[in-house]
């Protein structure tokens, strides 16, 4: 039996519900009498927010057309284009979450490989116009291809496997190093993915070397046809360099260096792609691809894929439309915002705000020299983004244009919306919402950045206390996805649907909270930190508390994270949640002194612990062990979310995983918190029972 009807057979029956992305032939005259060439368009009928993907019916179905190609003997080429805005972005991740057996796993794999290898092995050259997103399985559509163009407005083209938890598997980890070297494919393959998921533009593409030739979207498939006729004709040679013959050691041994700094051993995908980017330099195509089938089978039965998928559905879906939100017909317009303080948040708020809602923007403080310097601080980063070519010399003025400041807030009179970013002391804020209060309309939603405080008692002695709501980013503002709306016990619809509103327009994923001390992820944040620095008080060496979970590829180790956050902040924190729940909050005495002493952080300049912090820590004794520090936080963790989620902090687990995923860069492949709990037997150990259902983000029992 072939490998096709190999596959055939094991897949039959799957994807039942799978939208089959079509493969359209036609026939096109090329120019320059250079013959003719039949283009594959690919399509599912859907619009451009609908994406073509492939599951087995679409490799199926373009197997079938390739037959159809392959049959001729008329033919000059073999072209492949996508529908409008959109080549392909690959496989079908809801078919691959449904993976049900790890044979039916590599058949997959198999198949993507017999299908795309075909545009490489066809009697007549072929081409890809990648005229809009190329992702995973679609950019290895045109790395099989023999001759690529892209078009220069193409917003997304990667491969984001690693970021899931698989391995660029249908060619990605063999073609694309041969293409461009392995220091560029490595950075594609691994180092885009786990910054983010970063994507890469048509022009980069292009500059890259994965694409041959780039033209302008408006007529980009025209001069994509001129300039593979020119091609056929001998009239453009595409010469490429032998990248096989270059050491790729010391690149793939560079590359494994970062993927222990990010990960620390925590994910299998990236360091199976090192591999097979490693193997790339000597295998033969079957081989490299019997290899990617062999990584793609064991890592789609991998419950750090389901983590990853359960991640991705979350940010794709969940952040998209947040639980519990009103109806958004009760926003109001915003059409002016305040922003009370002129520090480096508050002109971060400025900024955005700015970029996004494009309206007026003031700011105010009570000194003259540090409203200048918010103000400046924002026509600053304007100069930056003019530079860096994202935005136009007249957008830059237009920016700059609308931010202003002012000594007094009667300059909010026509504000819509309204938020401070002043020093985390209730009775500062109260004082601030009350003066606020005395100017604007009765309709201004007056919205805090706090981080911690209660909403509720801020807003307890204005007159309009409903229209107070808690506006939580995290910083950097620019960066982090996350905003945590917080409701008051006072907040009304119209509010809170204006704040989910503005989130919005941010383009901020928001999660509604509700009004508890530190909201959701501060609150997990102190009481993790808490009991690894309670362990370090108890005498176990900084090193190893510090470290004792790395293996859950956090962004950064508890010492990293108080280094950023600043010892002081983390007191303040710690003190605010010992206030609330003394029985699960301490305060660390030795934190105390650090703060005293005016120490940064545990580390020194060099980036080990301070000589000096380490004697503040001394006299512990009772010091534990790695392993008995890991589990004491995730006991810890699984007890607070139980607690959390039976007060309605959130509404759901798939909340608090989404929080700490977009604003504490919990990662992927743990699918955030509560799958990690329950994967590992520490949620029913502490709580009784799962966070989540059985089979969710991990593999079916």
């Amino acid at each position: 039996m072939s490998t096709l009807d190999t596959c055939k057979a094991l897949l039959e029956g799957k994807n039942a519900d799978e939208v089959v992305t079509k493969a359209l032939v036609r026939d096109v005259e090329l120019p320059y009498g250079a013959g003719t060439m039949a283009l594959i368009t690919l399509d599912n009928g859907l619009d451009h927010t609908k994406p073509n993907t492939f599951g087995p019916h679409g490799l199926l179905a373009l197997n079938e057309a390739l037959d159809a190609v392959a049959a001729r003997s008329d033919l000059a080429a073999v072209g492949v284009v996508g529908k409008p805005f959109i080549f392909a972005v690959g496989a079908d991740l809801k078919g691959a979450a449904a993976v049900s057996s790890r044979e039916e796993a590599l058949a997959i794999g198999q198949l993507g490989h017999h299908v795309f290898r075909r545009l490489g092995e066809l009697d007549v050259p072929s081409f890809a116009f990648v005229n809009g997103a190329a992702m995973g399985g679609g950019l290895e559509i045109a790395l099989h291809c023999t001759y690529r163009t892209v078009s220069s407005g193409v917003p997304a083209i990667a491969t984001p496997e690693c970021f899931l938890g698989l391995v660029p598997g249908w060619g990605g980890t063999q073609l694309l190093p041969r293409l461009i070297g392995p220091e560029k494919a490595l950075k594609v393959i691994i180092e885009n993915p786990l910054s983010q998921n970063r994507m890469i533009k048509g022009r980069d593409a292009f500059a890259l070397g994965i694409a041959d030739a780039m033209f302008e979207p408006a007529d980009f498939v025209e001069e994509s046809l001129r300039w593979a006729a020119q091609v056929l004709r001998g009239e453009v040679t595409v010469e490429r360099a032998d990248h096989t013959a270059e050491d790729w050691a010391p690149v793939v041994d560079q590359a494994r260096t970062l993927v222990d700094l990010r990960l620390r051993g925590a994910s299998p995908a990236p360091y199976r792609a090192l591999d097979l980017v490693a193997l790339a330099r000597t295998a033969s195509r079957d081989e490299g691809f019997a290899a990617e089938d062999e990584a793609l089978a064991d890592l789609l039965m991998s419950d750090e894929l389901r983590a990853g998928l359960y991640a991705f559905d979350l940010v794709q879906r969940r952040a998209k439309r947040p639980a519990g939100a009103p109806d958004r017909s009760l926003a109001r317009p915003v059409t002016k915002v305040g922003v009370v303080g002129a520090g480096l948040m508050a002109s971060q708020l400025a900024l955005l705000f700015a970029r996004r809602l494009e309206v007026p923007v003031v700011l105010t403080d009570l000194d003259q020299a540090r409203l200048d310097k918010g103000v400046g601080y924002v026509h600053a980063e304007v100069d930056k983004l003019l530079g860096k070519g994202r935005i136009s010399a007249d957008q830059a003025n237009r920016l700059k244009g609308l931010v202003s400041g002012s000594l007094t807030k009667d300059a909010f009179a026509d504000a819509d919306f309204v938020i401070e970013a002043v020093f985390e002391d209730l009775a500062v804020k109260q004082k601030v919402f009350a003066e606020v209060e005395e100017v604007v309309s009765g309709t201004c939603v007056l919205a805090t950045n706090t981080s911690s405080l209660s909403i509720t008692d801020m807003a307890s002695g204005l007159r309009h206390p409903e229209r107070v709501v808690g506006f939580h980013f995290f910083n950097p503002v620019a960066v982090l996805p996350l905003l945590e709306i917080v409701r008051g016990a006072a907040t009304d619809d119209a509010t809170l649907a204006t704040a989910f509103a503005v989130g919005k327009t941010l383009k901020k994923s928001s999660v509604l909270v509700k009004d508890a001390p530190a909201f959701v992820v501060n609150r997990l944040l102190t009481r993790f930190m808490g009991e690894v620095t309670a362990a370090a008080d108890e005498g176990t060496p900084l090193e190893v508390a510090d470290h004792a979970l790395d293996s859950l590829g956090l962004p950064m180790t508890p010492f990293a994270l108080l280094q950023l956050v600043g010892p002081a902040v983390a007191l303040h924190v710690a003190e605010t949640m010992h206030a609330a729940f003394p029985d699960r909050f301490g305060v660390s005495e030795n934190l105390a002194k650090l703060v005293a002493a005016g120490k940064p952080g545990m580390y020194g300049a060099d980036f080990q612990i301070d000589p000096e912090v380490r004697a503040l820590f001394e006299g512990g004794s009772s010091p534990s062990t790695a392993d008995e520090v890991r589990l004491r936080a995730l006991r810890a963790l699984a007890q607070e979310i139980r607690l959390m989620l039976d007060e309605g902090v959130v509404s759901a687990p798939q909340d608090i995983d989404l929080c700490m995923i977009l604003g504490a860069g919990w990662p992927f492949q743990t699918g955030g918190i509560t799958p990690y709990l329950d994967r590992t037997g520490i949620s029913e150990e502490v709580t009784g029972s799962r966070f989540l259902e059985p089979g969710v983000a991990s593999v079916p029992a």
